[in-house]
């Protein structure tokens, strides 16, 4: 378990960027807070670690999942909506963890019959306005 604190958007941006170093093509990670924790946050440092700019990151919440392509591609998933596990199988998820491409998922637990066991865990603790505490587990 590692544990990293920030104290502004664009120190989130850095640690996530610094992750995307350490993931591998296949990996799936699961970001865990509440709304307004920095989790779509996260998504932009993390695939700028990948090359891309970050603004293509929005929160998939009406689409589930958005996808960015480039040398390995990012598959974003959203399940806050979802009412239902079944829902995500309908639209492929299993297809995209089990894939050459890296999956991260905000709320993960509403999918969490589906994900595989050695997916990464990173729960977003909220300790103040600006202040995060990101731990790795």
């Amino acid at each position: 378990m590692m544990k990293f604190q920030s104290d502004s958007p664009d120190q989130t941006i850095e640690i996530a960027k610094d992750f995307s170093k350490r993931v591998k093509a296949g990996d799936v990670i699961c970001l865990r807070g509440e709304l307004g924790a920095g989790k779509t946050q996260f998504v932009r440092g993390f695939v700028q670690g990948f090359g891309f700019s970050g603004n293509e990151v929005s929160s998939p919440t009406f689409t589930v999942i958005n996808e960015y392509h480039g040398d390995l591609s990012i598959y974003h998933f959203d399940c806050y909506r979802l009412e239902h596990y079944s829902e995500a199988v309908e639209i492929g998820a299993e297809d995209y963890f089990y894939s050459d491409g890296i999956t991260i998922i905000e709320w993960p637990d509403k999918i969490s019959e589906l994900l595989p066991g050695d997916a990464l865990n990173i729960t977003i603790q909220v300790l103040s306005e600006n202040k995060r505490e990101f731990i790795f587990h």
